[in-house]
């Protein structure tokens, strides 16, 4: 599929009542596609998406679009949002501990590009702490500096290992054996697909 038909194709899955919180909805999309504003109906969908649980589908065909009119935040960002719906995400507020305390003396970037270790309560079968995978995406910033602060997205490489985790519940991040920062749970979602076996 081109790019019109994988936007138009996306914007059939999005229920017709749906706005954003301009009061935009499909139909206002409808007419930018018909003047072949591509790059204004990707945004105003990936913002119709982001105020409701939608379809994988509608992701895919996103993520699709975004990466044949070489958006590569887009891209990432509708292949985040494919990531949730299969993984599960969890949302939280972390404060990365401050290059003087710490071995990250770097920002870390806000696309989903890390995956770090959470310590999240598990045990190891030796009673030491054992840790579990989740890439984390930066919610509204390109990058989080050493001792900032963040509303952050993670994607649990193993759902199962996260299933005990609740809001409110603090777990901290690290790169390595040390505490890269600690975070706060603020919202649980769980997959929204099957997994498929083996």
């Amino acid at each position: 599929m081109d790019v019109p038909e994988l936007l138009e194709s996306a914007s059939l899955l999005v229920p017709e009542e749906t706005a954003t919180e301009n009061d935009i909805t499909v139909r206002d999309i409808w007419d930018y596609l018909v003047h072949d504003e591509w790059e204004i109906a990707l945004g105003l969908l990936e913002e119709l998406g982001d105020g409701r649980s939608l379809p994988l589908a509608f992701w895919e065909k996103l993520a699709d679009a975004a990466e044949q009119l070489w958006f590569e935040r887009s891209t990432a960002w509708c292949h985040w949002r494919c990531s949730e719906i299969r993984n599960g995400v969890i949302r939280a507020d972390l404060t990365l501990r401050p290059a003087a305390e710490a071995r990250r003396t770097t920002p870390i970037s806000g696309a989903g590009v890390l995956r770090p270790m959470w310590d999240i309560g598990h045990l190891s079968p030796t009673g030491g702490r054992a840790v579990s995978i989740a890439r984390l995406w930066v919610e509204d910033m390109p990058y989080l500096e050493p001792g900032g602060r963040a509303t952050v997205r993670l994607v649990p490489l193993t759902p199962s290992h996260w299933t005990h985790v609740q809001p409110g519940q603090q777990i901290t991040m690290h790169e390595d054996r040390t505490v890269a920062g600690t975070a706060v749970i603020l919202e649980v979602h769980r997959p929204t697909t099957a997994r498929p076996a083996g």
